[in-house]
């Protein structure tokens, strides 16, 4: 069995990937740095289901400090490969502070791949965002379409870590998979994203805040799917990215009477501008992802938001005090 090194490891995707990967017999080191992008609560949860799995191993450390990282890689554990799942995400806090951005997930990148080039671990998993997309792209989206006109400093750093990726790959033969993850949700999940928040404000009662009318469509990819997908990218590619999504946009407002069934309540809606950075929909061309990885989405819609719903109802005694942006 192999023994990997996750960044981000208390985070959404990260910890399911671990989760992943541990079930499969691997050994897993996770780091994260758990800061209070979001309310580090929710990472702890997360964290503390995972230590309760064999092969398990966490080191709390940030991907930007180069010094400890060098630490960790030099410490007599050779690793397999190395997943970078650690980023700052969120397309509209990027615009208030990209220097955080750039420094964590592009700095941060390259902290990890030039220690894979000195320690000679031979593959590299890059998590990135189908936010490289920008808005005058055609649907669905391709992986070879323009991502050169990035609309945030998120979609901007995550563009500079996929180039250095494949620098590192061109100059120094790491095996690179880049991931263009689309809208994950699922149990647990980020708060800053639609499907928390909303199923947070319907359950209590709370205003559900929507930038501009609604109808932007999103490509919603149930958690699992994307571990799922992760797992399968650490085959040899050479160099490669991928998309990762459902390739079944979801308008929003039919996101948010999907969630009201399962609340069992009506929503009361608050429309606000729409936010500059945010584009109007998205959409994954999955043909590459179904060739390359053998891996299609495998979880119905409905079925993802059900299971969303319950998770935040069993835990609503803590959950509803989480601040969802």
């Amino acid at each position: 069995m192999a023994n990997y090194l996750v960044t981000g490891a208390a985070g959404f995707i990260a910890s399911q990937v671990c989760r992943a990967l541990l079930e499969q017999g691997h050994s897993v080191t996770g780091v994260d740095n758990l800061n209070d992008a979001y309310p580090v609560r929710l990472k702890t949860w997360r964290l503390e289901r995972l230590e309760e799995l064999p092969g398990f191993e966490f080191q709390t450390l940030d991907i930007r400090d180069r010094h400890a990282l060098a630490g960790l890689f030099g410490g007599g554990k050779r690793f397999d490969a190395v997943l970078n799942l650690a980023a700052r995400a969120g397309v509209r806090q990027s615009v208030e502070d990209p220097w955080v951005y750039m420094e964590t997930n592009a700095t941060g990148t390259l902290n990890l791949l030039d220690l894979c080039r000195r320690f000679e671990v031979p593959k590299f998993v890059l998590s990135s965002t189908s936010s490289l997309y920008g808005c005058r792209n055609p649907l669905p989206y391709p992986e070879d379409a323009d991502t050169g006109e990035p609309l945030s400093p998120y979609a901007a750093s995550k563009k500079a870590a996929e180039a250095l990726c494949h620098s590192y790959h061109h100059l120094h033969g790491i095996d690179v998979s880049v991931l263009r993850y689309f809208t994950v949700y699922g149990p647990a999940g980020r708060p800053d994203m639609s499907v928390f928040r909303f199923v947070q404000r319907v359950a209590e009662g709370r205003p559900v805040v929507i930038y501009g009318d609604g109808r932007q469509s999103r490509d919603f990819t149930y958690i699992d799917d994307i571990a799922r997908g992760t797992v399968a990218a650490l085959k040899p590619a050479g160099f490669t990215t991928i998309n990762l999504g459902s390739d079944r946009p979801v308008v929003l407002l039919d996101l948010l009477k999907q969630i009201e069934q399962c609340v069992g309540r009506k929503a009361r809606v608050e429309h606000r501008l729409p936010h500059r950075a945010d584009v109007p929909a998205t959409w994954a061309d999955i043909r590459r992802a179904r060739q390359q990885l053998g891996w299609e989405p495998s979880t119905d819609y409905q079925e993802g938001i059900a299971r969303s719903v319950a998770w935040y109802l069993d835990n609503r005694d803590w959950a509803s005090g989480i601040e969802a942006a």
